[in-house]
């Protein structure tokens, strides 16, 4: 169920987002300047907002963590804080709480979606989370895992070669933050439409969601969603799905699936959860001002 009254600001990110590091420096100041990491800073509403990045899905949480510290740097307007947490009864630390509470936004980062949970999931830490994102202004960042994980229900596994095989891809518990959505991540450069698809046959009342590289939604209110980034959003909604057999086949029993419906979406492009209504961009409006500017249009039911 959608909560609207949620005050916070979610931005998934579908992985190798640009961190403003190319060596051409002429290309340089564009990439600093437009990337989605400047989005983030742009969503906090602070000349230098407090970002704290959560490292926990990665294997190397060290150079991770640095490695944003190196970005966010190049931007130039934010102060930026690695809470490197790595086992359970650090969310419970009175010090990592308290830079939960002074962030204006927490960045978690790519890995292993499982870890997140695992870790931080029904915890002082976990609770603090939603209670900032539901109660204030508040932005919760996630790349890659990062992103996967802010579903409630949440894709743990699964290669997209065997996937659309019932039992292929491998489902767990998110952090809820997005109860509406699955959350797949680099999903156009790993081929993995056939796995969102089986995930959302599964849970039929949810719309799926694949981010490209370096593309990601800022979702406002639990509700609105707009494209961000150089590439696609893919949504699978299964609202109109048909011949959906996942419950009564066995596993390993090749699925069938008919009406179901795919939306390849842009940036600036928008959606709303509630209705899943979509507003396109115009061909006339050159999207790299969306980089600059937010572009607000008429609202359109997809048909």
């Amino acid at each position: 169920m959608i909560n609207t009254e949620v005050k916070g600001t979610i931005i998934p990110i579908g992985g190798n987002e640009d961190k403003g590091t190319h060596r051409d420096e002429s290309n340089q100041l564009n990439f600093v300047q437009k990337s989605i990491l400047a989005r983030v800073i742009r969503e906090c509403k602070k000349p230098e907002p407090l970002i704290v990045v959560i490292p926990t899905a990665s294997s190397i949480p060290v150079e991770v963590g640095e490695k944003y510290e190196a970005a966010f740097s190049q931007l130039d307007a934010a102060h930026i804080h690695i809470l490197d947490i790595r086992e359970r009864q650090q969310t419970e630390n009175p010090e990592f709480l308290s830079w939960v509470e002074k962030a204006d936004c927490v960045m978690f980062s790519g890995g292993n979606q499982s870890k997140i949970t695992r870790i931080i999931f029904d915890t002082p830490l976990q609770r603090l989370l939603m209670q900032r994102y539901q109660q204030e202004e508040f932005v919760i960042a996630g790349t890659s895992a990062g992103a996967m994980s802010m579903s409630r229900e949440m894709i743990t596994g699964g290669k997209s070669t065997e996937s659309l095989f019932k039992g292929a891809v491998k489902m767990g518990q998110g952090m809820g933050y997005v109860p509406d959505l699955i959350i797949d991540s680099h999903f156009i450069q790993r081929g993995r439409f056939g796995r969102l698809m089986e995930a959302v046959a599964r849970f039929p009342k949810l719309l799926g969601v694949g981010l490209a590289e370096d593309t990601g939604l800022v979702i406002k209110n639990c509700n609105e969603c707009e494209v961000i980034g150089s590439g696609m959003v893919v949504l699978v909604d299964p609202s109109q799905l048909t011949h959906n057999h996942e419950e009564v086949l066995e596993e390993g029993t090749p699925m069938s699936l008919s009406n179901l419906v795919v939306h390849v979406l842009s940036v600036g492009d928008r959606f709303r959860l509630d209705s899943r209504e979509l507003e396109i961009l115009p061909m006339n409006i050159d999207a790299r001002l969306l980089l600059e500017k937010p572009f607000k249009l008429k609202r359109r039911r997809s048909r």
